[in-house]
């Protein structure tokens, strides 16, 4: 402990005798000198350190003042020296000293976790609710599972989450939240299902608990279709906005975007007045290039948005900032450049700044004036750390998109030049590399990428496709891909990957089946022409066919798909 902390601790021991007057006993002053004393020992051996001589003098101190802030002390030395025991000893013995102090209990129960001393958290944690006042305690049984998170053996901490939550599994107002912590203590050991159970039970309880539906939203990870069954139920009869807004989230994550777009109708048929599920409703709609659809969404959005507290513009709305963005898009679709600009002057946030200016370059480059973009996005102020950074990954993007690959290639080495540690640079480069057929020189940058952070998964998925497209080395091809999976197994890209190496392969069965799931996780174009040309060579054209048209309505202008439906000579 450093020397300067020292007289506060004196302080408050020349205080503590008249405090502790009251609580307990008269203490004279020769008592009053000698705790002094004792601490100040406790102090200097701490420093020395001996923590065991320091732990010792700060809790017999602790003991003798009843004090709060000594019992921390002797807890923390005992910390400090890394000895839980005697830290569980300060602990045990500050919570018999001040039975109602929740700090005490609440050291105690960290302490125990930290032995894993499962079961003899059961009576610290009934005490911590029972000190709360009903509404308190709905919110600190919902912070129990806490605990357990990183505790190994959670078939124990289920069974004591049970019995410390039992005293309040009858109750209407504290028992759901009760039923929704253990359930999460299930989902948190792998059983889902038993989760689920729990979730209902709380349900059955309280209809209008929240803590129930919650949990079971959270199990529609656990691709356990009856969580979202009980889930639509309860939101059709009675909810609040907001769970419905969770729910969305939900569906969003799962990129199940047509019921997310049915939920956001439902909710704004249900709560028109509730703000949020308009902007998601009116960014779906872009998204599925129904422009009529998202301006009118977006535009009821801002209208609630600036209507509420009497608001006319609000800088600080993350939200209208985004619809202003949206509304601009929406107007250079519809090649009305005065509108956009119009939306992007209303955005008035300085962490928004570099954005607006990357979206101007960009309509800029759409009216023709490539060289004026750049321009425009190299003069951007930089007002925050990453905002150079930035700037290359937008001149690089508007490039990327004008089809100027020469200048995406001389541009990106000339950024590597002035920081050649920088990993996504070299990365970059060696797909700009790609676009120009140097593949020499991308499987050395990306073989340098690999060297410099192994675990870059995109420079293996990367040159293992690059091959595997080419038909070159494809027992390697596959090693590659397979090496990307073990760092991100299940991302629907480097599935796309591995099934394309398979097809090249001459493994059709295998290369559908990868391909299907990954088309399934992710409704990307350039799967679904992978996914359509493995259909086409199985000779189900029309499943083909099928999946290149969704792809098509969803991404007109994707290149890989464009090119794949032209070289097998279809319109």
């Amino acid at each position: 402990m450093r020397l300067h902390l020292i007289p506060l601790l004196l302080v408050t021991a020349m205080a503590a005798p008249a405090a502790w007057a009251q609580a307990d006993a008269p203490i004279n002053s020769e008592l009053g000198s000698s705790l002094m004393y004792e601490l100040l020992l406790a102090e200097i051996s701490a420093q020395n350190g001996d923590a065991s001589s320091a732990y010792q003098l700060m809790l017999d101190a602790a003991q003798k003042g009843r004090s709060d802030q000594l019992f921390e002390r002797a807890v923390e030395i005992a910390l400090r020296a890394r000895a839980g025991e005697s830290a569980l000893q300060a602990a045990l013995s500050w919570t018999q000293s001040a039975p109602s102090s929740k700090d005490a209990n609440r050291y105690l129960l960290q302490i125990l976790v930290g032995l894993n001393k499962l079961p003899d958290m059961v009576e610290p944690i009934k005490r911590e609710l029972a000190s709360l006042l009903p509404k308190e305690r709905v919110a600190a049984i919902g912070q129990v599972p806490r605990y357990f998170v990183r505790v190994s053996d959670k078939k124990l901490a289920i069974k004591v989450v049970e019995q410390a939550l039992a005293p309040e599994l009858n109750n209407v107002n504290t028992g759901p939240a009760a039923f929704a912590a253990i359930g999460a203590m299930q989902a948190l050991n792998g059983e889902a299902e038993a989760a689920l159970v729990s979730a209902k039970k709380g349900y059955a309880l309280n209809h209008k608990a929240q803590e129930p539906m919650q949990l079971a939203l959270s199990l529609m990870d656990s691709k356990l279709p009856d969580a979202e069954v009980f889930v639509v139920g309860y939101l059709h009869s009675d909810a609040r906005p907001e769970l419905h807004m969770a729910y969305l989230r939900r569906l969003l994550d799962a990129q199940r975007y047509d019921d997310a777009s049915a939920e956001t109708v439902y909710i704004n048929t249900a709560t028109p007045e509730f703000s949020d599920a308009w902007l998601v409703r009116g960014s779906l709609a872009l998204q599925k290039k129904d422009l009529v659809q998202a301006q009118s969404a977006l535009a009821h959005f801002v209208q609630l948005r600036l209507s509420a507290d009497g608001k006319t513009e609000s800088a600080a709305d993350a939200g209208l900032m985004q619809a202003y963005f949206l509304l601009a898009d929406i107007a250079d679709q519809n090649q009305n450049p005065q509108e956009a600009e119009h939306y992007l002057a209303l955005i008035d946030s300085p962490q928004d700044a570099l954005r607006v200016q990357i979206r101007r370059a960009g309509m800029l480059a759409r009216q023709g004036k490539l060289d004026d973009a750049r321009a425009l996005i190299r003069a951007a102020p930089e007002t925050q750390a990453q905002d150079a950074r930035d700037k290359i990954t937008a001149e690089t993007q508007l490039l990327r998109d004008n089809k100027q690959f020469n200048l995406v290639y001389t541009f990106l080495q000339e950024a590597l030049q002035r920081d050649p540690e920088d990993v996504d640079l070299r990365y970059d480069l060696a797909m700009a590399a790609e676009k120009l057929d140097k593949i020499g020189e991308m499987e050395k940058l990306l073989r340098q990428v690999i060297a410099l952070k192994p675990d870059y998964q995109h420079a293996y998925n990367a040159l293992g496709y690059s091959l595997a497209d080419r038909k070159l080395r494809l027992p390697e091809a596959r090693e590659l891909v397979k090496k990307a999976l073990e760092f991100a197994p299940n991302d629907p890209f480097i599935l796309d990957s591995l099934g394309w190496v398979e097809f090249r392969s001459g493994n059709l069965e295998q290369a559908l089946k990868i391909l299907q799931g990954a088309y399934q996780a992710r409704q990307d174009a350039e799967i679904a022409a992978h996914l359509g040309e493995v259909l086409w060579s199985m000779g189900q054209q029309n499943e083909a066919r099928s999946v290149w048209k969704a792809a098509a309505d969803q991404s007109p202008d994707n290149e890989t798909l464009l090119q794949t439906t032209k070289r097998l000579g279809l319109p």
